[in-house]
């Protein structure tokens, strides 16, 4: 008995398998498509993505051309033949920035004793400070008074600043406001003739020394200040600033120990030429 003839659907079935064993994967169109032609359209421009842009660089701080007022505190500082000519010419100084920023009332130049043995060099007058004209007159001070006193010096030493004006917010003088102010610091110490020195605080002693380490590690240390000029050459003894004292109690063992250390070179009898 002859085969059935396949059906029209068996047939299309059959031709599709074919199409599909050869890799064909899709069907013609009822209408032709000239593809060549179609190809010659651009598409539509496809929304551009937004590309990341680095953020613009923010504005560092403007560096002021401090040489004329450095040299305006130098001319000012050698003028003064004395110490009442000195405390005079820093009052009427304009050349310092924290004269207009910061200060509310006058220059904290010094208070102790002008021909003392010890000089000791703080950073910068606070809002106490401004008021009453002298350094360290605040609670820093008062904790500083305390100490001169159990080490024997309370009439022994002259005490002033970096800076003779107050920084806004009580903020730490800037190396600037220190280089303009530095003049006058030489000449303070030219003219007391101190025996040694004592730098309170980090920022004294990184500006007074000339060094960038911080003050714990230079805390305790003898080390010699150098005025500008190399004429002067005096031992200074880092340490720790009375405010942080306040803050951190565990520390004034420390400070105690560098104010021993010092005093016991200052009594130390001169040794014989």
């Amino acid at each position: 008995m002859p085969a059935a003839e396949p059906t029209a659907a068996q047939l299309a079935e059959s031709l599709l398998a074919f199409w599909a064993d050869g890799g064909v994967d899709a069907m013609m169109l009822d209408e032709p498509v000239d593809r060549i032609a179609a190809g010659r359209i651009l598409p539509p421009p496809r929304p551009s993505t937004p590309v990341a842009t680095a953020p613009a660089p923010r504005p560092g701080p403007v560096q002021r051309d401090i040489s004329g007022a450095v040299a305006q505190a130098q001319a000012l500082a050698a003028a003064a033949q004395d110490f009442d000519a000195l405390v005079a010419a820093i009052a009427g100084f304009e050349g310092c920035p924290l004269r207009h920023e910061g200060a509310a009332t006058q220059a904290v130049v010094f208070r102790g004793d002008p021909k003392a043995p010890l000089m000791v060099i703080g950073e910068a007058p606070g809002a106490d400070e401004d008021v009453l004209g002298q350094p360290f007159v605040g609670r820093a001070g008062k904790l500083l008074d305390r100490m001169l006193t159990a080490a024997g010096l309370q009439d022994r030493v002259l005490i002033t600043n970096t800076v003779y004006w107050r920084p806004p917010g009580n903020r730490t003088p800037t190396q600037a406001e220190q280089a303009i102010c530095a003049p006058f610091v030489e000449r303070m110490i030219a003219l007391v003739k101190p025996r040694m020195l004592l730098l309170a605080g980090g920022a004294s002693a990184k500006s007074m020394l000339r060094r960038e380490e911080g003050i714990l590690s230079l805390r305790g240390r003898w080390l010699e200040w150098k005025s500008s000029d190399g004429a002067l050459e005096l031992p200074a003894m880092p340490t720790l600033h009375p405010a942080f004292l306040l803050r951190q109690p565990g520390a004034k063992k420390k400070a105690w120990s560098d104010l021993l250390t010092l005093t016991e070179r200052l009594d130390r009898p001169d040794r014989p030429h």
